[in-house]
């Protein structure tokens, strides 16, 4: 049986492999961004469409993609309902981008560590990675230029960072000069809690081709599986028929209820927004009781994470913590799989503060620290 070669790039998601565990009983979760089920909407007396069970358009419903034009508006991205591409998740935006952009030896740069998934789908299809740092995105000018730069300026997955203007328009005057296509994943934007610049780095592109790029998943549920991009006008139609290949269009009933959400989303936010703001400094006081001694961080002014780094003292196999940790029904992500280069990881963490309770905080992050303090 002869496979296509890039199957042998293929790997596993090592936040589902953990996901796969934290149902079982007693286990404390600070793996995945799982968003609280408080935060949740109820949905009661659910009136389905006939219509909605039919087949729908590939870009998505237009009054949905009308409502999120109108709203990335409001972000300072001015784009037309026609630029508007339904997406099954952003995790398919990911995939979709990625098709459309990679094949094997592709340069590709990332922020490092970044988001892993995005890392897994990049890695399938061939791509080669240039690092950066969001505070010295210049220094990609000093590289050959890369075919794709992938940036989650906002909240950045794992660490938390958010850009400063100077840093966005940085990196959109390096997409200008080196003709590279900018993609902006922007998952957490809504779920701020310390004032910050939001604005999206492709709102300052002038001339290269973009893709921007959201979810609804962090902000409704999950479950719904839905999200949607943006794009500038030369790429549109390439991605519109690559999500027709893929899935022909996204659930037409996720689509109705998230567009019957919108319509009270300031109000609901404000409420899911101090909950988490809640949270976490819930988590940090903890954390501060706990592993101040063992490890170094940053509290988040959004999305739903803390990146912590071991100490030089302290320093040891994520992994292996991991796998001791489980022992012990805690979970959390090993900082290794979110760099494009695993050789170069320090020993960092990323735990998540909006799924465990403030007790179950308490218990799993008092785990960690004598597991790092004995070195087991």
């Amino acid at each position: 049986m002869q496979l296509a070669d890039r199957i042998a790039r293929l790997s596993p998601s090592p936040i589902r492999q953990i996901l796969s565990v934290i149902d079982q009983p007693g286990m404390i979760s600070f793996a995945g961004g799982l968003p609280s089920a408080d935060s949740f909407p109820q949905i009661d007396n659910l009136h389905v469409e006939p219509a909605l069970l039919q087949y729908g358009p590939s870009e998505g419903e237009k009054a949905l993609r009308e409502q999120i034009s109108s709203d990335l508006a409001k972000r300072g991205l001015h784009v037309s309902p026609e630029q508007v591409l339904v997406l099954s998740g952003s995790q398919q935006g990911i995939d979709l981008v990625a098709k459309l952009t990679i094949e094997k030896g592709t340069l590709v740069a990332v922020e490092s560590p970044t988001y892993l998934a995005a890392l897994q789908v990049f890695s399938l299809f061939g791509a080669g990675y240039l690092p950066f740092q969001p505070r010295e995105a210049h220094a990609l000018l000093h590289n050959t230029p890369p075919s794709l730069i992938y940036t989650i300026p906002t909240f950045q997955n794992p660490t938390g960072y958010c850009y400063t203007t100077a840093e966005r328009k940085s990196l959109a005057s390096v997409a200008d000069k080196q003709g590279s296509i900018l993609f902006e994943d922007d998952p957490y934007r809504d779920l701020v809690y310390n004032e910050c610049e939001r604005t999206p780095v492709c709102a300052f592109i002038e001339r290269s081709s973009w893709v921007y790029q959201s979810s609804f998943s962090k902000t409704f549920a999950p479950g719904l599986r839905l999200g949607y991009l943006v794009c500038s006008e030369d790429l549109y139609p390439s991605l519109s028929w690559l999500k027709q290949a893929a899935d022909l269009h996204s659930n037409r009933l996720s689509q109705s209820l998230v567009l019957s959400m919108l319509k009270h989303r300031d109000e609901r936010l404000a409420a899911v927004v101090a909950s988490y703001r809640e949270k976490r400094d819930a988590f940090s006081n903890r954390l501060n009781q706990t592993l101040a001694p063992y490890c170094d961080w940053s509290d988040p002014d959004g999305g739903l994470f803390f990146w912590l780094t071991l100490k030089d003292q302290y320093t040891l196999d994520t992994q292996l913590l991991l796998q001791k940790s489980l022992q012990q029904n805690v979970a959390f992500m090993p900082g290794t799989a979110f760099f494009p280069s695993p050789i170069a990881a320090p020993s960092c963490l990323r735990l998540n503060f909006s799924h465990a309770s403030v007790a179950e905080m308490e218990t799993g992050l008092s785990v960690l620290a004598e597991l790092i303090a004995t070195g087991d």
